[in-house]
């Protein structure tokens, strides 16, 4: 099945399972490793486990539930998607941004993406969050590879901005407001699953990466084939390979995840509420 036809299949089915009474919200939020308790704040209206749809793929890394949950977060409607699929879980890169296409196609304007991360910045520390100003995806696969389908974007898509301006105006903002001490930078991302050498980490800052990590930029390449608005935030929850102490672990990650979550959840909900009011409404 092409990615046209697979899109078309999924999308039907998602539709059937959110129903016609349900609104897709505008903003969507994927939550990164470790993060997935976030989705405990929303107020959930509709749940859709990934492994309900037919040829969808389904998250298999640890602290990534793999559901969409759609409802309102302080108030505001919004998608959430519980845990994501990564290129190292064996997935090709089509099916790894699928899911961007998808909510792209059913109504989903803009992306809020977020991930757990290694520090390389100098001064970072475990339990920093990071506004994504550009990234580095030379190291990845591209997701536009093959034939370019032109209902979904032009050829060669611009990348100039890809982390919307104003939309990293609203997280530093949303950050100031909650007194929350915001990194900027660069995201690089790595295919996984194994953690990167010290060697490689030193060459990734030579070539300008603050921190590193096994998602987001296809994502956002995908999101921005498409027209959409593409926001990051990482979570640092351990330095990168040789700039820590000690061996580097998934359940290291997961837990400091875990132990930022509040602080993350807060953020996550202050961008939501200062958000102008058309980005967020819901239209039927």
């Amino acid at each position: 099945m092409d990615p046209l036809e697979k899109l078309e299949s999924v999308k039907a089915q998602f539709l059937q399972l959110v129903g016609d009474e349900l609104a897709i919200p505008k903003v969507a939020i994927v939550l990164g490793s470790g993060l997935s308790s976030l989705a405990d704040a929303i107020d959930a209206r509709l749940i859709v486990n990934y492994g309900e749809i037919e040829g969808f793929p389904v998250s298999s890394a640890p602290g990534h539930i793999g559901r969409f949950i759609i409802g309102t977060l302080q108030g505001v409607p919004v998608v959430i998607m519980q845990g994501r699929v990564h290129y190292y879980e064996g997935y090709e890169i089509p099916d790894v941004v699928l899911p961007m296409r998808l909510l792209i196609d059913v109504g989903v304007e803009t992306f809020i993406l977020t991930n757990a991360c290694g520090g390389i910045q100098d001064g970072m520390q475990p339990g920093d969050l990071m506004l994504i100003t550009d990234h580095i995806s030379s190291f990845i696969v591209s997701p536009l590879r093959g034939p370019n389908i032109d209902h979904w974007g032009v050829r060669f898509p611009d990348m100039t901005q890809v982390y919307d301006a104003e939309l990293q105006d609203v997280i530093r903002q949303a950050a100031a407001n909650l007194a929350i001490d915001l990194k900027e930078g660069v995201y690089l991302q790595v295919p996984g699953p194994a953690f990167e050498t010290p060697a490689e980490v030193r060459a990734y800052k030579i070539l300008g990466a603050d921190v590193t990590g096994m998602s987001t930029a296809a994502e956002a390449i995908a999101i921005i084939h498409m027209g959409g608005r593409v926001g990051g935030i990482s979570c640092v929850t351990n330095l990168a390979a040789g700039l820590g102490v000690g061996r580097l672990t998934s359940e290291e990650v997961n837990e400091m995840g875990a132990r930022v979550s509040q602080k993350f959840g807060a953020l996550l909900a202050e961008v939501l509420r200062a958000m102008p009011a058309e980005e967020t409404r819901v239209d039927r």
